[in-house]
């Protein structure tokens, strides 16, 4: 009985052994931590104010300045002589160059290139601006080097790169050969001695080209009308507006009313002196004259040298280089379709259609093609 007591000891002790050493190796699992709640959703941002009417409407009213400027008062017989003059070849040295092959008017006043080929297929430099609107702007060319449409109407005759008259008795010899257009030039500027000259052909250029102009949608929004832009039309003109491109494109040509630098925030890569090759001033290295926006997106390609071939692209670059922001896809999109909104109607055949010319007589200088 002794000896099975003290087997029955030695037992338990050594159950007690492996009871021990199991503790040791698995200890109870410890107690979940409580489930922590999740932090709540941030609150969606409130929508923007909307931006009034009135204050989308006053960026693009005519300035005081412009109001106080006298416009000259052309007549009908100026203004048709004028259309007669913007389709006439006959005042390029070899007879095949108008105003219209660059500033075509069944193409909004453009003719689709990087830059025009002149006499002899040469090219320009620039990209040929837009006609329509021309009259609402401050000055004329890129480089406002024309302060007036009367100005510039008479360059590019001379401009031996365009039409390539060598000088003036050149026109004159033509258009005195031409019996229907001494009559015309009669009837145009009675109070002149001698009626037929280069400065009235210019005038009657001029008073032609003060009605190129056109009415889009955007027009009935100025006019009060809230409901002729959609919706996303409205954001990109509010976004236009609040990101600060109405420093430069204002007035009721959307642009054309100063001269801007190109690259005002950040660097623009171009060769181009811009002002400066007219005013030898280094305040003016690389400006240009704003560009209206008025049929923007019938008057591609873009910019001063015609490098830029889609809409979006010249948005994204002028936001990079001119305010130093970077727009989103959809932001883009919204500016884009606001831009669409200023696509006006052309005028009607009266304009559109080149006139009948009056034919050459015998003495009509001929096409010189050297």
């Amino acid at each position: 009985m002794k000896q099975y007591r003290l087997w029955l000891g030695a037992g338990l002790v050594s159950l007690g052994a492996v009871s021990s050493s199991c503790s040791k190796e698995s200890p109870p699992p410890e107690p979940k931590p409580a489930a922590v709640a999740a932090a709540p959703a941030p609150a969606p941002e409130p929508p923007k104010p909307r931006m009034s009417h009135e204050k989308l409407v006053s960026f693009f009213r005519l300035s005081a300045a412009a109001k106080a400027a006298e416009a000259p008062v052309d007549t009908p017989a100026q203004i048709a002589l004028g259309r007669m003059l913007f389709f006439e070849t006959r005042l390029s040295k070899n007879h095949d160059i108008s105003c219209n092959s660059c500033h075509d008017l069944a193409t909004f006043g453009v003719d689709g290139k990087t830059t025009s080929e002149g006499h002899k297929g040469q090219k320009g430099s620039r990209n040929a601006p837009t006609v329509f609107h021309a009259a609402g702007h401050v000055a004329q060319f890129w480089d406002g080097r024309a302060s007036s449409l009367e100005e510039q109407a008479a360059g590019p005759m001379l401009n031996p790169t365009e039409m390539a008259m060598p000088d003036e008795k050149r026109i004159l010899a033509t258009l005195n050969s031409i019996p229907q257009y001494v009559k015309a030039f009669k009837e145009s500027f009675p109070r002149d001695k001698k009626p037929v000259s280069v400065s009235n052909a210019a005038r009657s250029i001029a008073a032609f080209e003060r009605k190129l102009f056109t009415t889009a949608r955007f027009d009935k929004f100025l006019a009060g009308d809230e409901s002729a832009l959609t919706e996303q039309e409205r954001r990109g003109l509010e976004l236009f507006a609040s990101s600060g491109c109405t420093t430069c494109h204002n007035g009721p040509s959307v642009g054309g009313t100063s001269f801007q630098k190109l690259g005002l925030i950040e660097e623009y890569p171009t060769n181009d002196k811009g002002r400066f090759d007219v005013t030898k001033n280094e305040e003016d290295l690389h400006k240009f004259r704003v560009p209206t926006l008025r049929n923007v997106e019938k008057t591609g390609p873009w910019f001063h040298d015609g490098s830029v071939k889609e809409l979006p692209t010249a948005v994204r670059l002028m936001a990079k280089h001119q305010l130093g922001m970077s727009f989103s896809d959809a932001e883009v999109d919204d500016i884009v379709a606001f831009l669409k909104s200023l696509t006006g109607e052309l005028p009607g055949p009266e304009v559109l259609t080149p006139p009948e010319l009056p034919p050459s007589s015998r003495t009509t200088p001929k096409p010189d093609p050297t």
